[in-house]
């Protein structure tokens, strides 16, 4: 039996497509090494890891580093966003204190503090469409999406009614201000590097 027969014979025998069917589907599947996988809106999404995108992501990490202990800072892990079908592997997502997870063992999005997407070109729309809404729809507080194509960086923050109601962004080379937010430091950006 293929892969192909398992997914479909999984389908017949689920009245209903969940995030975790779809996981399944994919654990089952060959991805190849070094490929990130999400699913937003019910649709997946592999995309190859880059150098460029891996040294932003551990700049990023390294600086939250020295607020959030280790076991608070994630990359590339599944969490389930609300909206319809949306399980993201985020960048970089930093978890409040006394973070918890559910049944399934995922981390709770309401525990989110802060996350940060480095976009790829074949999924730029995402970053800035479904998933900036489902980060604003589960409250959010701090949305960070940067793009070494242009060499900037766009801040989202204040969530309410499922949407940022405040966006600022500037060129690679400026401070990223979260002394205000529930982050509390500033990220620098000199050594983030371009595609």
């Amino acid at each position: 039996m293929t892969v192909l027969d398992d997914r479909i014979e999984m389908a017949e025998e689920s009245a209903e497509l969940t995030l975790d069917v779809m996981f399944e589907w994919l654990e089952k599947m060959p991805v190849p090494e070094g490929y990130k996988t999400e699913i937003v809106g019910g649709h997946i999404f592999m995309t190859p890891q880059r150098d460029t995108h891996w040294d932003i992501i551990a700049d990023i990490y390294d600086q939250l580093r020295t607020k959030y202990p280790r076991k608070r800072v994630k990359s590339d892990v599944r969490m389930d966003y609300p909206g319809h079908l949306n399980g993201f592997a985020s960048d970089v997502v930093a978890l409040a204190e006394g973070s918890r997870r559910n049944d399934k063992g995922l981390w709770l999005p309401e525990d989110v503090e802060f996350v940060a997407e480095v976009l790829s070109r074949s999924t730029a729309g995402n970053d800035h469409g479904p998933k900036k809404d489902a980060y604003a729809a589960a409250d959010v507080p701090v949305y960070l999406i940067v793009d070494p194509y242009a060499g900037e960086w766009h801040l989202h923050t204040l969530p309410e009614d499922g949407k940022y109601h405040a966006c600022v962004g500037f060129g690679f080379g400026e401070d990223i201000d979260l002394t205000g937010t529930v982050v509390g430091l500033t990220l620098k950006t000199d050594d983030f590097p371009r595609d």
